[in-house]
Formats: C-alpha cells, structure tokens, sequence
C-alpha cells in the first residue's frame, strides 16, 4: 500500500500528488498534516523527522528484502512512482505544478 504524508499548501506535495493523479492510482492512502496531529505523529515514527512530502510504500522491496521503502524528497517519490506504477510515455513527463495564479505560457500557449 501507498501512503503519502502531505500538507495541500506545499508546492513539493502538490508536485506529487499531480503525478499520483496523473497516473490515475487509486489505492494512495492521502494523510494530510495539517489537519490531523496523528498523521504527524506517524510521519515522525515511520521517517524520523517532520517533513512533507513522505512517501511509505509497502508494496515493493527494494533488492527482494523485506523492508519497505520510504522517502521524503519530491523528485525521489516521483520518479519512484513514475518507474514503479507509471505506464511510460507522458508519464515520464515532469508535471506542472504552479505555486501562484499567474498564467503560464508554457501551460496557456
């Protein structure tokens, strides 16, 4: 199982759960921080520090053993997600994720 530890005012944790959305993953467990201290407290006993985004992820071993990956840094959680549960082509794209409501002329033409 996925869970991702994040707080929705963080661009780091808007960037990955673009990707998660992207790559249409429906079985994400979704904690966000902010509104629930437990999730804090969680974050701290599975990962060490208090830090947004955290991915937990059961599901694979790394080199066949029995311990489940962790991370913290956004790029790391998407390429993770993207190798991993991405089907390839746009998915291995860099999603866009703007911090204010400017226009983009990348994104608008």
């Amino acid at each position: 199982m996925l869970t991702l530890y994040y707080k929705p005012t963080c661009p780091f944790s808007r960037r990955v759960i673009a990707v998660i959305e992207r790559l249409e993953l429906e079985d994400v467990v979704m904690r966000d921080v902010s509104v629930d201290e437990s999730a804090y407290e969680e974050l701290e006993k599975i990962g060490g520090k208090r830090q947004v985004p955290f991915l937990y992820d059961d599901n694979l071993t790394p080199n066949n053993t029995s311990d489940d990956i962790d991370m913290y840094e956004s790029d790391t959680i998407v390429k993770h997600l993207q190798d991993h549960y991405g089907t390839g082509g746009a998915s291995a794209a860099k999603p866009r994720v703007h911090i204010s409501d400017a226009t983009c002329i990348s994104c608008e033409g």
